[in-house]
């Protein structure tokens, strides 16, 4: 199997060039109406491809949402594979949004399917669970650390929810969070300019100060947006932190489609947002 570069060696690089914004492709129902769109293989194929022409070639990452693709069966996954392609083709990194989890072999399937090489579906990094136990996701480290791809696994997440489990202390008296990110640090340890194992950490959560963000990896921040969070939002969410973040605007972009020059204009508003923020930290 040929290896790429690692994935943190790739997105350091893209986020430097293009700035960190990530743009979603969440073409949900709703969405796929406000577009003037039927709900249905057709418009789910215009949306992702109007997306990709949109912003592929000057945003760092697009995040396909898998379960909006899934839902119309196999032929979706086929729109799934193509819009996979043709973004990293037009100069994207691709982070599938799937949050796989599972155990062993099933594990390993999973994997392979995202961040195998020869895989239609082949994704620079693929966002994963480990609700399970971090252990249960040794294949798809291994898997990642073979391809030059990432992971991004759910440590702190914007749903009110995650809590429940995310801020359950364990005996040592950390949290579970708390501990999802210190198994990151230690994937991370070392590499250079940045790793590849990075955590989703929501920028809805407001002062952050009491987790150890400095996994020498990168964060990816939904909420920016629709949710509520700003891009001024996030020096006070991620602190020392905040220049490995990537923030995550789904339908702050999306709602301005189908038309291409809103897309684009929207997409770099934000990173020029971003920008401002970011500037001086």
């Amino acid at each position: 199997m040929s290896v790429l570069e690692p994935f943190g060696t790739r997105l350091r690089r893209a986020m430097d060039a293009r700035g960190p914004l990530c743009v979603g492709i969440d073409p949900h129902a709703s969405l796929l109406t406000e577009w003037g769109l039927n709900d249905d293989v057709a418009g789910l194929e215009r949306f992702s491809r109007t997306v990709v022409e949109a912003v592929a070639d000057r945003v760092a990452v697009l995040k396909p949402q898998s379960a909006f693709f899934e839902r119309f069966g196999s032929r979706g996954v086929a729109v799934l594979e193509k819009t996979v392609q043709e973004a990293r083709a037009a100069g994207a990194l691709v982070v599938t949004d799937a949050k796989r989890g599972d155990i062993g072999s099933t594990m390993a399937g999973y994997a392979e399917a995202f961040l195998h090489k020869d895989s239609p579906l082949f994704s620079d990094a693929l966002t994963v669970s480990p609700y399970l136990g971090y252990g249960s996701l040794s294949p798809a480290v291994a898997l990642a650390r073979e391809s030059g791809t990432g992971l991004f696994v759910l440590a702190l997440t914007s749903n009110p929810e995650g809590g429940e489990v995310q801020h359950a202390v364990r005996p040592d008296g950390r949290n579970v969070g708390a501990t999802i990110l210190g198994h990151l640090a230690a994937e991370n340890q070392g590499e250079e300019p940045l790793g590849s194992f990075g955590a989703v950490v929501g920028a809805t959560l407001g002062d952050l100060s009491s987790y150890d963000l400095a996994i020498n990896g990168p964060l990816l921040a939904p909420g920016v947006g629709a949710q509520g969070a700003t891009p001024a939002d996030l020096p006070k969410v991620f602190g020392a932190a905040v220049r490995n973040v990537v923030p995550n605007v789904s339908r702050g972009v999306l709602r301005h489609g189908p038309d291409l020059a809103a897309l684009r204009a929207s997409a770099d508003r934000f990173a020029e947002e971003i920008r401002t923020a970011l500037a001086g930290v």
